[in-house]
């Protein structure tokens, strides 16, 4: 199917998603990838659907549609930039006057076609997994043809140049790139002072079955090193809950903030005293595994426990 959805998307809204690339058609083939091992890993990009096509096929997704869609978002079973016709795509879809997102893993950006071509986007996301490069290479498993250095230096350019709203990700893995990486992450992420920074962990089941995610502290100790530099950090750790939205639940406000952002102790509190809780309930959350506590810099923090560590 190459358009899907509406679905829903704590960062997109409501997304409409364009799949115009081929599976399993990447540049990378990282150890995490929900979608399996690269069986196609190229570093040339091609032509896979004719842009009028493509055009046709997202336009009547959108009349088939009765409510509001918020983004047109291409982010198929591979890599996008990999798509020779993307900038035709992106301007023929934008004529429907609904906003485009690019969700792409940052390898094509050292070229200038790939970068006129996104620049015309809304919303661009970059995958940012190390610094390092022996990091990079056993985290995202690259085409051989790419050189790491060209990869950095074309996010930066295209970031000085974007004028849409720009987004990055991080994919923590245990053992990986969960250790110092995180700092060098940040100081490279303060460089293209993107809108939002995302932390993630794989929610779903990876390419190699030896990967875990990164664990709580690891993920809180990242989020910490990122906000320090970064305008605004969030996490992705696979809940799309209603976050900092106050129903008078404790446990459902608590659940929802805490999968999006690490609270403090002292926030905790505010919290239980506007939703006329107890610290009796944020103990049981503790006790049944379904919230973790942490410190970091002597301040205590609270998080919703990574329950796909413990699968």
């Amino acid at each position: 199917m190459i358009v899907y959805g509406p679905v829903p998307s704590r960062r997109l809204g409501r997304s409409l998603g364009v799949n115009h690339v081929p599976p399993k058609t990447c540049t990378y083939s990282c150890v995490y990838c929900q979608l399996g091992h690269t069986d196609n890993l190229i570093s040339e990009r091609r032509h896979f659907y004719d842009p009028e096509f493509l055009a046709a096929s997202v336009k009547k997704k959108v009349e088939a549609y009765e409510g509001e869609i918020d983004y047109i978002t291409f982010v198929p079973d591979g890599e996008p930039t990999l798509d020779i016709d993307l900038g035709k795509d992106i301007e023929m879809v934008k004529g429907l006057g609904i906003k485009v997102a690019v969700i792409c893993n940052s390898s094509m950006l050292w070229r200038e076609d790939v970068k006129n071509d996104l620049i015309n986007a809304d919303w661009v996301s970059l995958k940012v997994d190390a610094i390092n490069s022996d990091t990079w290479v056993r985290v995202d498993r690259p085409h051989g043809k790419l050189n790491h250095v060209a990869v950095l230096e074309g996010m930066r350019d295209f970031a000085s140049v974007f004028k849409g709203t720009l987004s990055t990700e991080t994919m923590l893995i245990n053992g990986l790139n969960d250790g110092g990486e995180p700092e060098d992450i940040a100081i490279f992420l303060k460089e293209l002072d993107p809108d939002i920074s995302y932390v993630a962990i794989p929610t779903r089941p990876p390419a190699e079955d030896w990967v875990k995610p990164a664990d709580e502290e690891a993920v809180n100790k990242a989020y910490q090193v990122f906000s320090r530099v970064l305008r605004n950090v969030e996490y992705l750790i696979g809940y799309e809950g209603n976050a900092f939205a106050s129903t008078g639940n404790f446990e459902e406000d608590i659940l929802s903030i805490t999968a999006v952002h690490p609270m403090r102790e002292d926030a905790v509190k505010d919290l239980l005293r506007h939703d006329g809780a107890s610290w009796e309930q944020l103990e049981r959350l503790n006790h049944e595994n379904k919230i973790v506590k942490l410190s970091y810099l002597d301040k205590n923090f609270y998080m919703r426990r990574i329950s796909s560590r413990s699968n």
